[in-house]
Formats: structure tokens, sequence, C-alpha cells
């Protein structure tokens, strides 16, 4: 990165630490952002020094990119916590102050870099199963009204299992596909993150250490025991940049997956759920295959409906039912439709 787009960097973060001052409604937040404004501005200073020591002329005044100006609007119509993704990836400070309970609440203050981030942990794993439940919801309802839409219009099952095969393989391959790209995405915006932390960290160390301090002071921990914490946790320079990582920018590595991983269990889930309602026309059931296929799939519905009431915390038997209607609901539908275009079409 060069001397004017660092200096533009600082200049954007005091920019948008200003406008979160003004939107944000708790006091303790209030200050820390007011602080990091400053303290932005006092990089973007630095940074205007080694540009006038190396002969670069910086533009005259800051102006706010289209991106900053949409970013704080959000924040100041919706609060700042509600687009905190949107801050992280505009590399904007503190954004994990609304992660977490204030510490003298009952968050324990970490004392190794080990434990920051550690009451996190475990929901990663949660969260895969909850999307792998998903995804088989997914290719389940998707293969299993494209099966009943092709059976109103041909209940041919030979057509019916070639139709649903393709539409089960085109539904996990897009959802791989779009797996893959979200989870490269994420990957990357945290390299491109991580590597500016490094080049700040390396640059002006007590300024970092400062930031992290509001950071803590913001969670209810006094300044000098703040400064103490931030002092301690930065003193290994790998170890630092994890923690910066996840204070600072809101980001935990551990929740960084693979990529291709992601697209393989994404093409797995899919799969599994769509396999269900072709099942009957693999086994050549004939004329009751359809039926059997209506009857497996609602069985499914039901299973994934009682799986996500412990997301949910719904009773399974509600869950179940729901499932079955909204899912039932549209492989009726297509049926029908399927119906009306059989016959016009004959």
């Amino acid at each position: 990165m060069s001397t004017q787009e660092s200096w533009f960097e600082e200049k954007q973060s005091a920019w948008l630490y200003r406008r979160l001052t003004e939107a944000e409604s708790s006091p303790e937040k209030r200050r820390m952002f007011a602080a990091l404004a400053d303290a932005a501005e006092f990089q973007a200073r630095t940074w205007a020094s080694v540009a006038e020591e190396e002969g670069e002329r910086l533009p005259e005044g800051y102006h706010p990119s289209l991106r900053a100006r949409l970013v704080a609007w959000l924040a100041d119509r919706l609060g700042p916590r509600a687009v905190t993704p949107v801050l992280a990836a505009m590399k904007i400070r503190g954004v994990s102050a609304y992660g977490s309970l204030p510490l003298r609440l009952g968050h324990v203050m970490p004392t190794s870099v080990q434990d920051v981030g550690a009451r996190h942990r475990g929901v990663g794993a949660g969260g895969n199963l909850r999307a792998a439940v998903f995804g088989i919801n997914d290719g389940l309802v998707s293969t299993t009204s494209l099966v009943m839409g092709v059976a109103g219009a041909a209940p041919e099952p030979r057509i019916i299992l070639i139709t649903g095969t393709a539409g089960l393989l085109a539904g996990a391959f897009s959802m791989a596909a779009g797996e893959y790209v979200s989870m490269r995405s994420q990957s990357e915006l945290f390299e491109y993150q991580i590597a500016l932390e490094r080049e700040e960290l390396a640059e002006y160390p007590d300024e970092e250490t400062e930031e992290l301090a509001l950071i803590y002071h913001a969670r209810g921990l006094p300044m000098h025991e703040a400064r103490e914490m931030a002092e301690d946790m930065l003193k290994d320079p790998e170890h630092a940049l994890d923690v910066l990582a996840r204070e600072e920018l809101g980001l935990n590595p551990d929740d960084l997956g693979s990529p291709w991983g992601a697209a393989l269990s994404s093409f797995t889930a899919f799969a599994i759920g769509g396999l269900v309602p072709l099942i009957p026309f693999v086994l050549g059931l004939g004329q009751a295959a359809v039926p059997g296929a209506a009857v497996l799939a609602a069985a499914a519905l039901f299973g994934v409906g009682a799986a996500l009431s412990l997301f949910t915390g719904r009773r399974a038997l509600t869950s179940g039912l729901r499932m079955v209607l909204i899912g039932g609901g549209a492989g009726a539908l297509t049926y029908l439709i399927g119906m009306l275009l059989g016959v016009s079409l004959s």
C-alpha cells in the first residue's frame, strides 16, 4: 500500500469513527470511537509526514468515498451494532465491543491470547450443523418440487428420474460454487485486513496498544487495567496480530474454514436432501414411485423441521409439522402447475 493510500485509509477511519460517535447512544462506546478517531488522525498525520519526506503530494483535504458515506448513513439509520459486519469490512476497530457483555457483568477478561474469543468457541460447530440441516432442507424441497412438477406434467418414471437427477446435480453444484466463493471472499478479506494490521503494528505499536486498551475499557475495565492487559497481549508479534484481528477488527481466525471443504459440505448436504424423493424411482417402483416420493419427502421434511427446533427452541412436533406444511405445499403447487402445463401442451 502506498503512502497516499495509507493516509487515505486513516483519514477515512477517522471520519467514520466520528460519524459512529454521533450515531452511538452508549457513552462508553461514544468515548471509544472518539478516542479512536483521534488515534486515526494522529496516524494520518504520521503518513502525511512520511509523504512530505518522500516528496509525495497528498490531496487537498479529505473527501469521504461513496462507500464510506453509505456505511455512515446505514450506521446512522440502523445503529452501529446492526452494521458491524460492514464496519469490520471497512477496517473499523472496536466492533467486537458489540459482541460481548460488559466485563463486570460476567464476561471474564482473558488472561492469555488463547482465552481471547474462547467464550464464542463451539459456536462455529453449531453453525456448521445448522447450515448442514438447511442444506439438506434446500435439496429436499427443491428436488421434491421438481419431481412433483414433472410428475404432474408427464408421469413417466424414467423421465422423472432423469429430470430429478439433473436438478439435484445442478442445485448441488450451484450451492457448492456459492459457498466456495463466499468462503474464499471471507478468507481474502481476513488476509487483507491482517496484512494492514501487521503493517500498522510494526509502524506504530504504541498507538495499536492504546486502541486495544480503549476497547477493553469500553467493555467495563478500568483504563489503567485495560492498558496493562493490552500491553501484555501485544508482547508477542504473532499473538498480537491474532488479538488485534479478534478485538479490533471483529474477525475470528478460528471461524475461517476451507473454501473447498465448505463447497464439498454444501454439495453433500444438498445431495442428501435431494436423493430422498428420487429413491422410489431408483428402486423402480413404477406408478407407485410418485406417491412413495411424496411420503418419503414428507417424513424427511418432518425430520428436518424437528432438527431445526434444536436451534429455534420450538417444540419438535410443531416445527416438524410446519416444515411438512411448507414443503408439502410447495410440492403440491408445483404438481398442479405441472398438470396444467401437461394439459395445455398435449
